[in-house]
């Protein structure tokens, strides 16, 4: 298990983002084998299965993929854009809301600041209960559960 080395306050969103970090690679640690996790659910409140929720590998890799970004930071603009288009049959969202904000006049940049970072605070936290959930499940399906 990886152990967090820099400290910051509790609720820091940097802690945050290293107990995210730390505990994705823990798990790429942990799964030596991802393709046992086809096909698998996350038990949802109660032990029951999510109905049509994404399966382990699905988590896996997506976990894998935002860590990377945590990680080494975001694409420069252009590139996220390009890529958006690519995969979206109209990569023309962003910009018209881009130019909604700019036609709406002055933005509280206050206010969207602190609903962007309280927002992904709980989505980092979020995402490191699912790594910690897929790395237990990998565990208990391997038989590695201490």
């Amino acid at each position: 298990m990886q152990v967090l080395t820099k400290r910051y306050p509790k609720n820091c969103l940097l802690t945050v983002m290293d107990r995210y970090s730390a505990e994705v690679h823990n798990m790429e640690q942990v799964v030596m084998i991802p393709s046992l996790l086809r096909d698998m659910q996350l038990s949802g409140h109660g032990g029951r299965a999510q109905a049509e929720a994404p399966d382990l590998y699905t988590y896996f890799t997506m976990l894998k993929a935002i860590c990377v970004d945590v990680d080494h930071g975001l694409l420069p603009r252009e590139e996220w854009q390009a890529k958006v288009a690519g995969s979206e049959e109209n990569g023309t969202a962003e910009t018209e809301e881009v130019e909604d904000e700019s036609a709406s006049g002055e933005l509280d940049l206050e206010a969207q600041f602190h609903l962007h970072f309280s927002s992904l605070h709980h989505i980092l936290m979020h995402l490191t209960e699912k790594a910690q959930e897929v790395t237990r499940k990998y565990q208990e399906m391997t038989g590695q559960v201490w």
